[in-house]
């Protein structure tokens, strides 16, 4: 879509018709929590932090109150605000974007609460903390709860407890763009379940001739987007050591938490057709996280590689050959 002219109205529809589909399920008449509401107001209690089973292992939710059950988020480029001091604002925030909804009340309800947030069954009191927002509610400063350093938020699209249609969700709403992920309880590392490689045939630069590439499948629960496919990447120097990783690669920092963030994976990865499976692998990042290797070589995505079909940018691979202050990204074609 090249003009952003209808993008906030067609937009709306979706998320309309999406609502009304919610709602007309009998898991919504059962249920008098309303995971979608928007923050308008600061809160009056703490907020109590819980856990809960899914498909993608145990995770972190809300553990009581109006919103009781509903699931909570990280995004990665939130990451920006305390690798750079400050100088930069959280990737979810009340700055404009295509949606014309501000991230961090609308889209993405920040997780608030009044005084020390109350640790449930399962969870990390250690890893439990707030940070002070003033871009939420005009005028007034606010606490967001935090779950090891990184805000917690639901998701607009989750109408009722259980819900996860913010998992694993490549954003490019947000500024910049991050993942969603939801949040595993003992040290709250992203909560991805399996990853699953596959092949994609798209456009070079967006406009360039077709290209058949390794990719990951993300947005699992998605219902705007679900299941999309994006290009992953090997970075010049990780792939010149070969299998020799240990804990590290060369994204790290900035590079992981922006422009490159590393394709993890909650379990041994999975190959779809095309993709030789005893090809995948993982390492171990330095904060603990499982990245997925292929014929040992880390993978990454690339955050302008984001998009929501008919919303937001167009498919593409919009990252192979980029020379960045790490490294050469390459795309890796099916026959390696």
């Amino acid at each position: 879509m090249k003009s952003g002219r209808n993008v906030p109205r067609l937009v709306l529809m979706i998320a309309l018709g999406l609502v009304a589909l919610h709602f007309s399920a009998p898991a919504s008449a059962q249920s008098s929590v309303a995971c979608n509401t928007a923050v308008t107001s600061a809160p009056t209690a703490p907020a109590t932090v819980s856990t809960a089973s899914t498909p993608f292992g145990r995770v972190l939710v809300i553990g009581s109150g109006d919103y009781a059950g509903c699931s909570l988020y990280l995004l990665t480029s939130d990451q920006i605000q305390s690798l750079t001091t400050g100088a930069e604002p959280f990737g979810c925030s009340d700055s404009s974007n295509v949606l014309g909804d501000a991230c961090d009340t609308g889209l993405w309800p920040a997780l608030l609460s009044d005084g020390s947030p109350i640790a449930g069954p399962g969870v990390n009191r250690a890893l439990l903390g707030t940070v002070t927002r003033t871009d939420l509610l005009p005028g007034k400063s606010v606490q967001q709860v935090t779950y090891a350093g990184l805000p917690l938020y639901r998701f607009f699209l989750d109408e009722t407890p259980g819900e996860t249609e913010g998992a694993n969700l490549f954003d490019p709403v947000t500024s910049p763009t991050g993942i969603w992920y939801l949040v595993e309880p003992t040290a709250g590392r992203p909560a991805t379940g399996a990853a699953r490689l596959q092949l994609e045939t798209a456009p070079l630069g967006g406009t360039g001739p077709m290209q058949t590439v390794l990719a990951v499948s993300m947005n699992n629960d998605f219902s705007v987007f679900p299941n999309a496919s994006f290009p992953v990447y090997a970075l010049s120097p990780d792939a010149d050591r070969g299998q020799d990783f240990g804990h590290a690669g060369a994204c790290r920092g900035i590079c992981a938490a922006v422009p490159w963030p590393p394709v993890l994976t909650s379990g041994a990865p999975q190959a779809g057709p095309g993709v030789d499976q005893d090809a995948l692998g993982i390492i171990v990042r330095p904060d603990g996280t499982h990245q997925v290797t292929y014929h040992g070589k880390p993978l990454y995505l690339f955050y302008q590689d984001a998009y929501i079909l008919g919303i937001t940018r167009s498919e593409g691979i919009y990252g192979a050959g980029k020379v960045t202050p790490w490294g050469v990204f390459n795309t890796i074609p099916p026959s390696r």
